[in-house]
Order: structure tokens, then C-alpha cells, then sequence
């Protein structure tokens, strides 16, 4: 398992060098302007020189090597100097946005609290119901509660969040006046009463999320459990006498879950992009907050960095999958 793991890291250097590369080229070439959102009244040269300023006049492959050395050089040795304080020394240029002249890592950084306790909150919510739900609706198939779960299970995924956000906002927000509309991403825990109001905040758009996402993965458990209740070690081990209970919970469960666990593991990464439009409706200051922002502003560093970040985030927890299935089926052998 370790050589395997340590194989597939070395792997992911030059895949991630290959995507970095492309993302690069993919949002230079876009038509976007960082200048364009500025006055109409700012005379022509006056804007160039702004671009000039920015590094857009020299050749690609010069700011693709700039970025390269910025991200992956200097803000892990500037990240070290902040976490062990550490005084390496030099004057390293960082990652900056164009818009405010901030370097990137420190606004993912400040908006990355917001994001997991929102949306990461939402997801371990949607797993923690959608695995019993898929459990249960498969061993008690065609079952009333099978019929709920499917019907359920098939709104939350066939609606969009946007839509199921409004929703809950007018219910409980506008006509019941439960919750707030809009998220106090200021708002700082410092006693009972803070902590309550967190939750109360937190309660609509983890909701929204968790809906979705238990919707998905419990049609993946409930797929997957009936696939294996049908199988022969199935039939075996009840016929030696084996508690149902074992049965189902321990040999069947831990065969389902192998295919399961790729869902949830690449569904991970989209807790911090794949909630954008969520984000938006109840006003979530996150990530997927910030690259909106950087998009409409021509904010190329920024999306270069948080598109780059969401593309390791997945090639991490696809290798986390492969290193759970050998731990959940000890048949798989890497080495």
C-alpha cells in the first residue's frame, strides 16, 4: 500500500503541471479584460500602462513560469514562515489579485472558514443521512419507506439548489420568520447566545446542501446494497446461522460500500466549488463566493489559483478512494 501510495503521488506531479498548464492557458486566452470594469473616462494609455503594471505585457510562457514559481515556491515557503516562524529570508513576489492587491492564499485562507462550516457541514450532514436511508431502502425494498426515500431522493436531486434556496428562505424566512435570510459572515461565536445564532444561520443553506447530496449518495447505497444481497457468500452466511443483523451491517454493508466510496470521495472537492450558486442565494462570503467575484472582475490569478486548488483537491481524494478500497476489501492488493 505504501508503494503504491508513494507511486501515485510522484504520478500526480507532472499531471498537475499538465492541468496547471492548461487552466493557464485556458483563462489567458479568454477574452477578459481586468481593465474593463474600470471608467469609461480613463484615457487609453492610462489603461495600458494599468495592464503593463499587471504583467500582461510580457510573452505567456514568461507568466506561466512566473505563476509557477509563485505558487508552488514561494507561498509553501512564505506558508512555513507563518506557521513555524521561520525567517528563510528573500524577497519572494506571491500570488497577487488583481482586484485587491491581496495575495490570493490570504483570501482563501479568510474565506475558507466560511465555506467549511457552511457547505463542508452540509456534506457530512448529506452523507451521515443518505447512507442509513440507502441501507434501509434496500434491505426493505419496494417498502413504504423505500417509496418515501426514492420519491425524496429524486426531488432533491431533480431540483436545483438555487431553486430549493428561495424556497426555504420565503418559508422560513420571510412567511414563518424562523431563521435568517442572509448569512452574517461577520458574525463571530463568543458565548451561548453567538453560538445559537450560528446554528440558526447555518440550519437553511446546510439544509439546501444536504438535500442534494444525501439524495445522490443514497441512490448509490441503496444501487449497491441490492446488488450484494443477492449474492451467493449472502445466502451462505445466513445458512450457517448468522445473525441477520451481522449479515447485513457487516459483510454486505462493507462490500456496498467500495463503489460508495468513490462518490463520496470525489464529492468532497465540490464542497468548495460546487456550491457557488448556494453560496450566492443566502450570501455565504466562501470560495465559491470569491471566484464568482474574481470572474466578473477578470481576477485571472485568483481563478488560475482556485481552479488549480480544486483540481488537487481532486486528484487527493481519488487516491484517497484507492487507498480505502483496500482497507474496506482486503482482496485488493496494490503491491
Amino acid at each position: 500500500m505504501l508503494t503504491y501510495t508513494v507511486r501515485r503521488l510522484l504520478l500526480a506531479i507532472p499531471t498537475l503541471i499538465a492541468i496547471s498548464l492548461i487552466i493557464f492557458l485556458l483563462l489567458d486566452l479568454a477574452p477578459s479584460d481586468p481593465t474593463a470594469n474600470l471608467p469609461l473616462t480613463i484615457p487609453p494609455e492610462v489603461r495600458e500602462k494599468i495592464r503593463q503594471s499587471l504583467g500582461l505585457g510580457e510573452p505567456i510562457y514568461i507568466r506561466y513560469l512566473l505563476w509557477c514559481k509563485q505558487f508552488f515556491v514561494n507561498e509553501p515557503l512564505n506558508m512555513l514562515e507563518q506557521w513555524f516562524g521561520w525567517d528563510i529570508g528573500g524577497d519572494r513576489l506571491r500570488v497577487l489579485s488583481w482586484q485587491t492587491r491581496s495575495p490570493v492564499v490570504d483570501l482563501i485562507v479568510q474565506r475558507m472558514p466560511q465555506t467549511l462550516w457552511v457547505v463542508g457541514m452540509s456534506y457530512v450532514v448529506g452523507v451521515l443521512i443518505a447512507l442509513p436511508i440507502g441501507i434501509i431502502s434496500a434491505y426493505r425494498q419496494y417498502s413504504w419507506f423505500d417509496q418515501a426515500g426514492t420519491f425524496i431522493s429524486m426531488v432533491g436531486f431533480s431540483v436545483p439548489t438555487f431553486f430549493t434556496g428561495v424556497l426555504v428562505i420565503v418559508i422560513f424566512s420571510v412567511w414563518l420568520g424562523w431563521f435568517p435570510s442572509i448569512y452574517d459572515t461577520t458574525h463571530r461565536v463568543t458565548d451561548w447566545q453567538s453560538f445559537l445564532f450560528q446554528v440558526r444561520q447555518m440550519i437553511m443553506p446546510v439544509a439546501v446542501l444536504a438535500l442534494f447530496n444525501a439524495a445522490q449518495i443514497s441512490r448509490f447505497m441503496r444501487a449497491s446494497m441490492l446488488d450484494n444481497l443477492n449474492q451467493d457468500y449472502v445466502r451462505t452466511a445466513r445458512a450457517k446461522g448468522m445473525g441477520e443483523r451481522t449479515v447485513v451491517l457487516i459483510h454486505v454493508l462493507r462490500n456496498s460500500l467500495i463503489p460508495v466510496v468513490t462518490v463520496i470521495a470525489l464529492g468532497v472537492p465540490q464542497i468548495f466549488g460546487g456550491a457557488i450558486i448556494t453560496e450566492q442565494v443566502f450570501k455565504v462570503n466562501g470560495l465559491g463566493q470569491l471566484l464568482i467575484i474574481s470572474i466578473q472582475g477578470g481576477d485571472l490569478p485568483t481563478v488560475q489559483t482556485l481552479t488549480f486548488i480544486f483540481a488537487v483537491l481532486i486528484i487527493v481524494f481519488n487516491l484517497v478512494a484507492d487507498v480505502l478500497y483496500g482497507i474496506l476489501d482486503p482482496r485488493i492488493r496494490y503491491d
